[in-house]
């Protein structure tokens, strides 16, 4: 990869990213407070079980897709991916959460002219932007490949599992690096399956997780948003 084009992915994976990524937990919270995540080795198992049976298996397809949409220009095929991810978001805080982020990053493309008209076009024609849109538009702006920006997305959201348990468990600092670091080859395996997945082999059926995240609709205290 060119060196323009790593720096482009750091910035649009860093946690520093203004789209409120820190603020979401994605149901983590809600298992934290059930006592199903409490120390290192039960973080770990929910990491994986969250990236391999949800994440992999839908939102990182679905980012393959529109990434590949983006590059063709194709504004039908852009809307088609846009709309199945936001109707597959099946909790209030699930679709707040990727459209929050997803509009924060769209309005970061645009204010920093990041992308030329065609993509803008195709970007806010959407009716609603969740953040896997926004993020291939940012990333075919930017002339990050497809490959670099997948599995981009996909430490992203590994990173941010594990800045929650860091906080919240709580693990200590070495143990967050430590958990990071044995999810390097499964980051890798889920990437694989993110590029060969057909169209009707997609889905993101996890009822445990969709009652998760609407309990915690309803949590007493808690710290994050979803």
């Amino acid at each position: 990869m060119q060196a323009a084009a790593l720096l482009h992915l750091l910035q649009l994976a860093s946690p520093s990213l203004p789209i409120g990524a820190y603020s979401y937990s994605q149901g983590l919270e809600a298992a934290l407070e059930n006592g199903t995540v409490r120390d290192e080795v039960s973080a770990r198992t929910w990491i994986l079980d969250t990236l391999h049976h949800v994440v992999a298996r839908f939102e990182a397809p679905i980012l393959w897709r529109l990434l590949h949409a983006f590059a063709a220009r194709d504004a039908a095929a852009v809307t088609e991916w846009t709309e199945r991810f936001v109707a597959a978001r099946d909790t209030a805080e699930f679709r707040a959460e990727t459209i929050q982020m997803g509009y924060s990053l769209s309005k970061l493309v645009i204010d920093l002219k990041l992308a030329d008209d065609a993509l803008l076009d195709i970007l806010q024609a959407q009716k609603d932007t969740p953040l896997p849109t926004a993020m291939a538009c940012a990333a075919v702006a930017l002339d990050v490949p497809h490959d670099a920006a997948l599995l981009g997305m996909l430490f992203s959201w590994a990173e941010n599992q594990v800045l929650v348990c860091v906080k919240s468990v709580p693990l200590g600092q070495v143990s967050g690096q430590r958990l990071l670091l044995s999810l390097r080859q499964e980051l890798e395996n889920a990437a694989q399956t993110a590029r060969q997945l057909a169209d009707h082999e997609l889905s993101n059926w996890s009822p445990g997780l969709s009652l998760l995240s609407m309990q915690h609709e309803v949590q007493y205290s808690r710290l994050y948003r979803s």
